[in-house]
């Protein structure tokens, strides 16, 4: 199973915790001292992920875990990804 991080809804998250705990996105641009207010708005769109420096400060901004912030997304087995599961079992096993 591949799990990857879903843009847009780590961003809806995102935007939620905000709303929770009363910040905003000015004041999470001086939080991480970022030079333009926008970097915010993109990770709240789905544009972009914060680097994972910033969802560290997050988190320790929001009193939330690092994992609060961000939603995955469960993609379906590839036939290729079960041969190199059980390559590497047998290396191990």
């Amino acid at each position: 199973m591949l799990i990857s991080i879903d843009k847009k809804e780590t961003g809806k998250q995102i935007r939620r915790i905000m709303e929770e705990t009363g910040y905003t996105c000015k004041d999470i641009q001086n939080y991480l001292s970022l030079s333009c207010v926008q970097t915010i708005y993109r990770w709240l769109d789905g544009t972009n992920l914060p680097t994972l420096d910033n969802l560290y400060a997050l988190s320790k901004l929001m009193g939330k875990p690092l994992d609060a912030f961000v939603v995955g997304v469960y993609a379906p087995d590839y036939p290729s990804i079960h041969i190199k599961e059980k390559q590497i079992q047998f290396y191990y096993a």
